[in-house]
């Protein structure tokens, strides 16, 4: 019996080693207490199992969806409720991974604001609802940790030098020198509060009603590992640490991407999966694609990064029939290593985040794209850059009206321009993830971003279940056509071992206009050849170019087209896609 006990013990006293290491690289002098407080708070009902090395949770049948809580409207029902409704109905098929935005009590940027971290904003369901979705769906949340709400318990406990609040928020001399904090906002980074102490200067990263949590507070630490315990049990399985590259502040350094702030990572990895070696971890870090990568590790940091760099060269490809620099990106793409890979994404709640190609676009390049979104209704938000000096940090607008047209305005191949763009998404290296609004073809929402002064708000429209069904149910409406055109496509994709995350992927050069890459499955032997033309004129090639094994079949997934004479010249219609496979079900 003693053996056994023994046995059982060996695992958690592993993982307090581990966990020990890590808050030494946080807090030099912590102690094994904290290691084994931090354990603890996870709560494990298991003994403790070690997750597998570099094991990959996903494969080509895995497709997200992100929304928010409340983009379904139905009167008089709860929104959570409406969203499962929905997705029961229209996206079942396609995808089984959503993305809710945070659902928790706010007082501002639409849920980036928390209020409270263990409630549902009741206006938006309860707990029970969640549960529901996450018994149908892997289930992705946001872990807010860089900042709370002004509004929150937290704060005003600050504010009344109350425990334990008085000690969960950075604070600053406003005299220092903080020159060379890098923010993605242009307003002042301190905000002076008044409190029992006289006058303090809260830090700020992004609106003043979101103050900045203080990490260098290991009790702060202890209490956002509860709340991490207390989602998985409420099914959650992968966790999005937004802002993670500003969680940690350190007078005369950038405050961004500190070695603490991986550390940290690395800690809540260790702790998620000693919980649920299935839970995985997604760093939202919209910074430029070498400091992005860096959030890897060495497999050790997150599961999944997202692939920030794609959205603004896809649209600039797409605008301009240009794809040398999205051709050079795809190229300087490391492939992901077994149990790490790629998060795709297009359009998302945010905005087209324009950090990410600083130093691949010139900026003339970036000017050229600004006036052409603006042109088709966008909007731009702006950061500090520098003394007095501001940048353009993202490009507000619905992603369907920012594909109407090219750098020579709206033309008549809107849909599929649209088309084209996802099924670029969709074959590349990683996992896509569909915004709810590039489904359902939504345009800008000028009325909702000038009625709350917001220009992301230009992209969160909130949907009537009744009209929205309308819409679909109408096949010459543009939100019809998109759905059809994307589910088909979809349905296609999931069936393709070539498309699984990790597969094989090289860069093709076909010519200009036309975008090429290949994958190939590493355990079936399938090689899709993903072409596009990504210009409004007519495109060809030979396959000749393409090397193809002549004893093989070949077949265009996307048109059935089966392809028997290997010097045959394809002709790509504007827009057109091709994945040309040498294997697919009989």
């Amino acid at each position: 019996m003693s053996s056994t006990v023994v046995d059982r013990e060996k695992p958690i006293e592993r993982l307090k080693q581990r966990v020990l290491r890590h808050l030494i690289e946080i807090y030099p002098t912590a102690s094994s207490e904290l290691a084994e407080r931090l354990i603890e708070l996870m709560d494990h009902q298991a003994p403790v199992q070690a997750p597998i090395a570099q094991q990959n949770h996903w494969s080509e049948e895995d497709v997200i969806v992100i929304t928010y809580a409340n983009t379904i409207k139905v009167d008089g029902e709860v929104p959570l409720r409406s969203l499962l409704d929905f997705l029961d109905r229209r996206f079942s098929e396609v995808i089984n991974t959503v993305h809710i935005l945070p659902f928790f009590p706010y007082t501002s940027d639409d849920g980036f604001a928390v209020l409270n971290y263990r409630r549902v904003n009741e206006t938006f369901g309860g707990w029970d609802d969640i549960q529901h979705i996450a018994a149908k769906y892997n289930l992705m949340s946001d872990l807010v940790i860089n900042h709370c709400s002004a509004h929150s318990e937290w704060f005003e406990q600050f504010k009344k030098n109350l425990s334990p609040g008085k000690d969960y928020f950075v604070t600053a001399d406003p005299s220092a020198d903080l020159s060379d904090v890098v923010r993605p906002r242009t307003n002042d980074l301190l905000k002076a509060v008044q409190t029992p102490n006289g006058t303090r200067h809260v830090w700020c990263t992004f609106s003043h009603d979101q103050v900045d949590l203080n990490f260098a507070n290991p009790d702060l630490l202890a209490e956002m590992i509860a709340i991490v315990a207390f989602y998985l049990s409420q099914g959650v399985k992968i966790f999005r640490l937004d802002a993670i590259a500003f969680i940690w502040k350190e007078q005369g350094t950038s405050c961004l991407n500190l070695k603490q702030a991986h550390e940290i990572v690395r800690l809540l990895r260790t702790l998620i999966e000693s919980k649920d070696p299935t839970a995985l971890i997604i760093t939202e870090t919209n910074i430029p694609n070498r400091e992005n990568l860096a959030y890897f590790g060495n497999s050790n940091e997150a599961h999944i990064i997202y692939n920030f760099a794609l959205p603004p060269l896809l649209l600039h490809a797409i605008a301009t029939g240009n794809n040398f620099y999205l051709n050079n990106w795809l190229m300087s793409m490391p492939p992901a290593a077994d149990g790490t890979t790629y998060l795709n994404f297009i359009a998302s709640h945010d905005g087209i985040g324009l950090r990410p190609i600083e130093g691949i676009l010139s900026d003339d390049e970036v000017q050229q794209l600004l006036d052409i979104m603006q042109s088709f209704g966008g909007r731009i938000s702006w950061r500090n850059y520098g003394a007095e000096k501001t940048r353009a940090y993202e490009i507000n607008i619905s992603l369907f009206d920012a594909l109407q047209g090219t750098l020579d305005g709206p033309d008549d191949y809107p849909i599929q321009r649209f088309i084209c763009v996802h099924a670029i998404m969709a074959a590349l290296e990683g996992i896509p993830a569909f915004y709810i609004h590039s489904l359902l073809a939504t345009p800008n929402d000028s009325t909702k971003a000038d009625a709350l002064g917001n220009n992301r708000a230009i992209n969160r429209h909130v949907w009537d279940a009744n009209e929205l069904d309308g819409l679909i149910k109408d096949p010459e409406s543009d939100t019809a056509r998109v759905l059809c055109g994307l589910k088909e496509m979809l349905k296609i994709r999931k069936g393709q071992p070539a498309f699984h995350p990790n597969a094989t992927q090289y860069t093709l050069h076909l010519g200009s206009g036309l975008f090429a890459f290949w994958r190939q499955s590493r355990q079936r032997h399938q090689s899709i050849f993903c072409i596009y033309n990504i210009t409004n004129q007519i495109k060809n090639f030979s396959l000749t170019d393409l090397n193809l094994i002549e004893t093989q079949q070949w077949k265009d997934l996307l048109s059935n087209t089966v392809y028997l004479d290997f010097d045959e010249t394809v002709l790509l219609r504007p827009y057109q896609c091709m994945w040309l496979t040498n294997f697919w079900p009989k």
